[in-house]
């Protein structure tokens, strides 16, 4: 598999804000399974998420309020399904995320 997504529509947000009269669609892209198979699991255990599943590909439906996110720019709850050397990597992502952006580079 190429690119791992982890994607759902997220009830709480979906018909209002910047998703008025829409659905709102999270998609997250991991880098390897393991965290695929994590975000996932943390997904189920939100009530606000729905229609999750794991794809090759973000999901875009037409006319829906899409937001794309890598995971490295996640955390929280998101994180709590992972075992320890995935959560690491992760957490490894992130930093060096922030250091781009310290440093003046886009992250």
């Amino acid at each position: 598999m190429g690119e791992i997504w982890v994607n759902m529509q997220d009830k709480a947000l979906s018909g209002w804000g910047l998703a008025e009269g829409r659905r709102a669609i999270y998609c997250i892209q991991c880098d390897t399974r393991a965290e695929a198979d994590a975000i996932e699991a943390a997904a189920r255990d939100r009530s606000e998420m729905k229609h999750i599943g794991i794809s090759d590909k973000p999901r875009r439906p037409a006319g829906a309020k899409v937001t794309i996110r890598h995971i490295s720019q996640i955390g929280g709850d998101w994180l709590k399904k992972m075992d320890a050397e995935t959560k690491a990597g992760v957490e490894a992502k992130r930093a060096a995320r922030l250091a781009q952006f310290v440093g003046g580079q886009e992250p």
